[in-house]
């Protein structure tokens, strides 16, 4: 697998299941905003829970700065619905069975077998403005991606 994309690449569009709205569109949702793409390996786990909750807390600062978040996982979307609803997640979850939207981004796997936990702020035109990889740090990923959105608000 050629290494992940990283900063100044373009995403292809892609349209995942999504918990509770159906299905989700990249490029139609980059029509209103950046979009905060963080895949994590797995509900329910300690480091994801941990994750998933600092991107719930701090969610009222995505939309101030127009982003979206939305997480990936492989997990099915009966899953996401009871993570989602175990922990008040006030964003999208998408199920990436299979790992197709995965294998765009080139998100390898984390010690050989755990799937990579890695975050992107894509903007207008796909173009991935940052991404962030730590397997542990998942609170990290929130603060690297508010501190991309804060840079992209000041250019």
């Amino acid at each position: 697998m050629a290494a992940q994309l990283s900063a100044g690449d373009v995403v292809e569009d892609f349209t995942l299941p999504a918990h509770g709205e159906g299905s989700f569109r990249l490029y139609a949702a980059l029509e209103r905003g950046p979009v905060v793409l963080f895949f994590y390996p797995k509900d329910d786990t300690p480091v994801c829970i941990a994750e998933a909750c600092a991107f719930r807390d701090r969610h009222e600062v995505f939309l101030s700065h127009g982003a979206q978040v939305v997480g990936v996982s492989g997990d099915s979307l009966e899953k996401h619905e009871a993570f989602a609803g175990r922990h008040d997640l006030p964003y999208t979850l998408l199920s990436d069975v299979g790992g197709k939207v995965r294998a765009l981004f080139r998100v390898k796997k984390t010690l050989g077998f755990f799937d990579g936990r890695v975050t992107f702020v894509i903007g207008t035109g796909g173009k991935i403005l940052h991404a962030f990889s730590s397997a542990l740090d998942a609170r990290r990923h929130v603060e690297e991606s508010l501190a991309s959105l804060e840079r992209l608000r000041q250019s």
